[in-house]
């Protein structure tokens, strides 16, 4: 029984296949890398099984809901209470603290402002980041802001966090920092992870690789 499976996904821009055909499956508590050349599609099918783009074909289940038949607004509100999301750019808003920024899939989430800021609160303080609750993101280091984003990806506690090449804009040992923080999630929490990147030592620290290839997986 598989947390997120999906079958036969294909997806088209304009005249050109970008995915034909991927079928793959995640387990709850697996750490698995997405590997492959730019263009090999691995973006794209992780947009789709984020829900934050629909295939041409094929279907994407986490945790047996069928997710691409959802209507906009329902698909909007799972994705809020199942899925996480970290980038290569953090994607903080800089007007507000890191608190806050953590906090905000909570609040859109219409969760208890108290309980969110919170759990907030104590994320970040397993994040190493005790002292930087009220820093803006101008006032943190590389590092500290997408360990932020981790923070934020895991408010609403997600099934999956989708880890878009995290540490692609990190040097060495923030990587590194990132890379045991991701472990660490998962040992505390059973937290589920798809990471596409470039970093191989990343990926050799996964529990399986994934190769793709021309819109394939190989």
């Amino acid at each position: 029984m598989y947390m997120l499976s999906c079958k036969n996904i294909k997806k088209s821009y304009g005249d050109l296949p970008v995915l034909k055909g991927v079928s793959m499956q995640v387990g709850k508590g697996e750490i698995v890398s997405l590997m492959g050349s730019s263009g090999a599609g691995k973006s794209t099918l992780m947009h789709i099984l984020g829900t934050l783009d629909a295939p041409d074909e094929g279907s994407v289940l986490l945790n047996n809901q069928v997710i691409h038949q959802l209507k906009s607004k329902e698909l909007a509100a799972f994705r809020n209470q199942h899925i996480g999301f970290v980038f290569q750019f953090h994607h903080l808003l800089p007007e507000f603290s890191a608190l806050e920024n953590v906090c905000i899939p909570g609040w859109i989430g219409k969760r208890s402002r108290k309980e969110v800021e919170e759990k907030a609160a104590d994320l970040l303080s397993m994040m190493g980041l005790k002292n930087r609750f009220n820093h803006k993101p101008n006032a943190l280091s590389g590092g500290e802001q997408q360990r932020v984003s981790v923070a934020r990806a895991l408010i609403n506690q997600p099934d999956i966090v989708f880890a878009d090449e995290p540490t692609g804009n990190l040097d060495s040992a923030n990587a590194e920092e990132l890379h045991r923080l991701f472990f660490e999630l998962r040992n505390k929490f059973n937290q589920t992870f798809l990471i596409v990147t470039h970093n191989e030592s990343l990926a050799a620290a996964c529990d399986r690789t994934i190769h793709m290839k021309d819109g394939l997986i190989v």
